[in-house]
């Protein structure tokens, strides 16, 4: 299976990367399931959640995987709850970067926080999104997958970026 993981900042574009992508290629894409999981708690999520987070994204990407042809789409990763989990409790559970170290063959396209904020009940950081970029970007560097940065504030050229790698990478 040849997967793309679309990663960044909030807000950076990636669910409509993703959508944009998949219809390009005539594939589903692998929602976030935070987006579903996180209304439910009834209460401010919790360290204790990003685990359930993970595991809730590992399965939803399993189940895409047997529909998806040619690709495998992902709007979030794992990456995102390493980033997150650091970021605002300053460790990862050992089980996100167990998965994380076997995903070498994926394809990251990571988002710049170049095009503008849009509020949204799930999202916490409008003003730090450049200093979370940087820290994908050297967490990408670290895990030596093969990346691409995605960038510009037209949806169109993003999506043309996406097409561009993803065919140099995967010749599809």
């Amino acid at each position: 299976m040849k997967k793309i993981i679309i990663t960044g900042p909030e807000a950076s574009g990636k669910s409509t990367l993703a959508a944009a992508l998949a219809d390009f290629y005539q594939t589903q894409f692998v929602p976030e399931f935070a987006r579903s999981y996180l209304p439910t708690l009834g209460r401010p999520y919790e360290e204790k959640d990003l685990l359930h987070i993970a595991k809730g994204q590992y399965q939803l990407e399993s189940e895409y995987a047997r529909q998806a042809h040619p690709l495998l789409i992902c709007d979030t990763s794992l990456l995102v709850m390493k980033v997150w989990s650091d970021y605002r409790y300053g460790q990862t559970h050992p089980w996100i970067l167990d998965q994380l170290r076997e995903n070498k063959d994926a394809l990251y396209l990571l988002c710049s926080p170049d095009i503008p904020w849009e509020p949204d009940p799930l999202r916490e950081n409008p003003h730090d999104r450049d200093h979370l970029f940087e820290i994908y970007h050297q967490e990408l560097k670290t895990l030596r997958n093969p990346y691409v940065i995605i960038q510009g504030t037209d949806h169109p050229i993003r999506l043309e970026q996406a097409i561009q790698a993803t065919q140099n990478l995967f010749r599809v």
